[in-house]
């Protein structure tokens, strides 16, 4: 069995080493009980950066094209807390593009008091879409106009 090991503290990318940095509001509903936000609304807020990011752009709804994509990992590793009313920036980049598949590293910066993004993320994901044929559900290679996109903003 092969072990995978955590980054390095040099190893964490920082705010530069993301093309896009999206923002995504924090809610009140989204702190737990224990004052920050519950660990499933980081992957919601992946799950919208990356899906809105697509659709501005791509200028389409993407859920309308004849081949879309479905999520089928995501995982994420928690850094620092994050809090509602935090306001916080999805950091999007490449890490791999195949023939069906994306994957993409996300990671979590808070917008600090002065306007000023922070640096290190809060926290570091993994999200990986496979484009799949709208109506057979059967994997299919990445539309044209998501391709193109890709190759805009992260390559």
């Amino acid at each position: 069995m092969t072990s995978v090991r955590d980054p390095r503290p040099d190893d964490i990318p920082t705010r530069d080493a993301f093309p896009i940095l999206y923002p995504t509001p924090t809610r009140w509903a989204d702190n737990d009980v224990y004052g920050h936000l519950n660990n499933v609304v980081y992957y919601s807020l992946f799950d919208s950066a990356v899906n809105g990011w697509l659709i501005k752009a791509t200028g389409t709804d993407t859920r309308l094209l004849p081949a879309i994509g479905v999520v089928v990992e995501s995982s994420c590793r928690f850094l620092a807390q994050i809090s509602f009313p935090d306001q916080v920036h999805i950091g999007i980049r490449l890490a791999h593009r195949g023939n069906s598949s994306v994957v993409y590293q996300v990671a979590a910066f808070v917008q600090d008091e002065t306007g000023e993004i922070e640096s290190g993320p809060r926290a570091l994901g993994r999200f990986v879409h496979v484009y799949v044929d709208a109506v057979t559900r059967r994997p299919t290679a990445i539309p044209d106009v998501v391709s193109d996109a890709l190759q805009r903003h992260l390559s």
